[in-house]
């Protein structure tokens, strides 16, 4: 079985398809919202493709009505990865409730937590109970201890879930400090001559788990100066995720297919401070030390 994939994302989007047994299929991202390249899914599709895993990368959705067209027409399922995109929403829909399955992660970083651990939700009453029964060792409910095929632990904890619960009564607070933060930062940064700024799209409600930029070739610094310099000023920064074509395991699959746009994303981007907790102070320091690193008046 294939699983197509977008190039740029975090590693496990790829690593679930390969879990299970099947091949991953990269897609090239699109320039302006850095996601899969709808127009590009159809090549990547073969009589052995089974679904589409789109990320809405850095908190901002992608096109999902292309995407969710694309997948009737070849009988796909699609599978939405909205780790990073807690609240995001598409033409006014929750990311997440678009595709057959939408996958969450509550990794201490994301805007919600539980430390760790995630969450699928589908309205798929046959394959809830499927996930239900994987996810319990594949534990047979008539029959205690049971198992009628491998299964895996993937429960989380009541404790976890208890927190869960109470950052979901906050998320709404969280996701207007995140875009309340962007507006800062791109009134702050807009017009620095080299600085690409993240685009929110006229359909979209991104939630910018990470405020991100791309570093260009007139800022006169490339972004791995950037990083160190940046982190002399007491700013700690983030690179872009590595494209999937770039990882050992992953590098032979498509042979010497190239990916120019996921590639330079990847060398150009960097994530900023972006904590819901961020003052208006602590993002101009940040926006300063940029100016600052590139020899601008503050």
């Amino acid at each position: 079985d294939e699983v197509i994939v977008p190039d740029l994302t975090f590693v496990a989007t790829a690593n679930a398809v390969m879990y299970a047994g099947a091949k991953p299929v990269f897609v090239d991202a699109e320039a302006s919202t850095w996601n899969i390249d709808t127009e590009k899914i159809t090549a990547a599709i073969t009589k052995k493709t089974k679904a589409i895993i789109p990320v809405h990368l850095y908190g901002h959705p992608c096109d999902m009505d292309t995407i969710m067209k694309v997948a009737r027409e070849h009988n796909l399922l699609v599978i939405e990865d909205a780790a990073e995109a807690h609240g995001a929403e598409y033409k006014g829909k929750k990311v997440g409730s678009i595709g057959n399955v939408g996958c969450f992660s509550f990794y201490g970083n994301k805007i919600i937590t539980t430390g760790e651990g995630g969450m699928c939700v589908t309205n798929d009453e046959k394959l809830a109970k499927r996930m239900h029964f994987l996810k319990d060792h594949a534990m047979d409910k008539e029959r205690k201890y049971f198992h009628p095929e491998i299964g895996y632990n993937f429960r989380m904890t009541n404790v976890q879930a208890a927190i869960g619960l109470a950052q979901l009564e906050q998320i709404e607070k969280f996701i207007a400090a995140k875009r309340k933060n962007a507006v800062i930062y791109n009134s702050l940064l807009k017009g620095v001559k080299g600085l690409t700024l993240q685009q929110e799209m006229p359909w979209a409600k991104s939630v910018y788990w990470m405020h991100s930029m791309l570093v260009e070739d007139d800022f006169g610094r490339s972004r791995d100066e950037l990083v160190k310099l940046l982190k002399a000023e007491g700013v700690d920064t983030r690179p872009f995720f590595y494209p999937m074509h770039q990882l050992p395991m992953y590098g032979n699959l498509h042979g010497d297919k190239e990916f120019p746009v996921a590639s330079e994303l990847a060398r150009k981007g960097i994530n900023l401070p972006s904590s819901a907790k961020l003052s208006e102070q602590d993002i101009r320091y940040v926006c300063n030390a940029i100016k600052k690193i590139k020899g601008e008046k503050t």
